[in-house]
């Protein structure tokens, strides 16, 4: 055990040490491993259903499990667990080196990928790293393949330091763009080694700005699938067929109409929307006065039809914020049964099929909303149509439940604000994430008394899941070296 007293703070000097050897190791090691695992398409199971096969995921886990091995770090053993028809994982643990600790810190990231999309830089692309101006580009990177090198380094700089931590485990996991369906099997697997879980340290999240540390106070849940509506067993001539054969998109129309006011954008069913809790209404203020109108700002507007940018839904900041966490919304992230303008001919089309991604609030039941969602857009068809609404996922298992946080204690709250002081200037912020990650839920349910660490890289236009991702380097060396105080401080 390390000779340091665990009661005292953390001085100045170690604090400095901790930011250095993170910085450190993030150039020499960090941002060529991931240079190299932005280059391996590594797509989620959800977009690449031969994974397998191909062995992209199998790849990039191998990359990592090989890197955290050679650190040597005293005491630590990993494992890939593999289940037989499941995406692996990797689960890794290190013993505490602070007296009497019995409590463990679970540090979760994931390795499987968003598809390519369109739209890139000329000079990028989703599989070309480039590391340009502190920014290192490309698919993957930021969301959130260097989680699991973040994570270790973290714990590698507090042993360098002599500074004493509790017990930590990492689980990594390659299905988490996918909904994490495998992860709850893993989950129940690991349960008995995950030990006395009090901290869950997740680097899967976002920041509002690059200048401090972010906590994640809140995720939506997520329900995906396709919605399809078909009138024909194969195309008509549309001179011929128009006025006498209802359009698949008309009626595509009226059912999403069910759904959302297209005036507004307002989801109609009010089982999709919860009461906003108080606290999070007050940190949305104060988070709105931090980022102004930067909430919306740092989106990529097209130009408008006045020639200035394409307006918001809102332009009150606090708006904007709640409406991104708390509100339920409805994106179509795909479209089939379209052909491409250019091969658009005189046809009336047999069928037009929609990909939805339909945003939780926190506190509405993932499952339950997609079993509801299923029969609102089903049931009654206009003419008769063969409408069906398909959820991505395994049964049981068909919608993503959100997160809200637990109060954090009073060590937390203040270890974190310590920690953003130190390494970044300024407090800490605290923001709400519109996106998901499934694991909080099952983790919050699993652990009940475990408090939440809920952070990440992804600020203002890196631009997960699109064109021009990238991870901010800067900013990952300070987050890291955070996080290892904010484990520094657990008691």
């Amino acid at each position: 055990m390390n000779a340091r007293d665990p009661s005292l703070p953390l001085q100045a000097d170690e604090a400095s040490a901790l930011g250095k050897f993170a910085a450190e190791l993030w150039d020499a090691e960090i941002v060529p491993a991931l240079t190299n695992y932005i280059a391996i398409p590594a797509k989620s199971p959800m977009f690449d259903a031969e994974w397998e096969s191909h062995g992209y995921i199998e790849k990039v886990l191998r990359d990592a499990a090989t890197w955290v091995e050679g650190k040597k770090v005293a005491g630590l053993k990993l494992e890939v667990v593999r289940i037989p028809g499941r995406t692996p994982v990797i689960f890794f643990e290190v013993p505490a080196t602070k007296s009497g600790s019995e409590d463990t810190v679970l540090l979760y990231g994931h390795l499987d990928k968003q598809p390519e999309f369109s739209g890139w830089r000329a000079d990028l692309g989703p599989w070309t790293p480039k590391y340009e101006d502190g920014k290192l580009y490309g698919r993957g990177g930021a969301d959130d393949g260097y989680a699991i090198y973040a994570s270790l380094t973290a714990i590698m700089a507090l042993d360098q330091q002599g500074i004493p931590r509790p017990r930590c485990v990492g689980l990594i996991e390659t299905c988490e763009e996918s909904g994490s369906f495998d992860l709850p099997a893993y989950i129940d697997m690991l349960k008995p080694r995950l030990g006395n879980v009090s901290l869950v340290v997740c680097l899967d999240s976002g920041a509002g700005n690059y200048e401090q540390l972010w906590l994640t106070t809140s995720l939506r849940g997520n329900v995906t699938g396709t919605l399809k509506v078909e009138v024909l067993t194969e195309g008509i001539h549309s001179g011929d067929a128009s006025g006498v054969v209802p359009s698949s998109f008309r009626i595509m129309r009226q059912v999403l109409d069910r759904l959302e006011d297209a005036k507004t954008g307002r989801l109609l069913p009010e089982s999709f929307h919860c009461e906003i809790p108080g606290n999070r209404i007050a940190q949305a203020q104060a988070t709105a006065a931090i980022l102004k109108d930067e909430v919306y700002k740092r989106m990529p507007w097209s130009c408008g039809a006045d020639g200035g940018p394409v307006l918001p839904v809102t332009q009150e900041p606090v708006e904007v914020l709640l409406n991104r966490t708390w509100r339920p919304t409805l994106s179509v992230t795909g479209v089939d049964g379209m052909p491409d303008i250019g091969n658009a001919g005189n046809v009336l089309r047999p069928y037009t099929a929609f990909k939805l991604s339909l945003r939780l609030p926190p506190l509405v039941d993932g499952n339950e909303a997609a079993l509801r969602l299923k029969t609102l857009l089903e049931d009654n068809a206009p003419y008769n149509a063969k409408v069906t609404f398909v959820p991505d996922g395994r049964a049981g298992a068909y919608g993503a439940t959100g997160w809200n946080t637990p109060e954090l204690s009073p060590w937390l709250s203040q270890a974190i604000n310590e920690a953003s002081l130190t390494h970044f200037g300024a407090p800490v912020g605290y923001i709400g994430q519109g996106g998901t990650i499934p694991l909080m839920s099952m983790l919050q349910q699993g652990f009940p008394k475990a408090q939440m660490l809920v952070c990440g890289v992804l600020g203002p236009k890196s631009n997960a899941h699109g064109p021009n991702e990238f991870l901010h380097v800067p900013y990952g060396k300070r987050l890291t070296a955070a996080v290892a105080q904010v484990m520094a401080a657990h008691p």
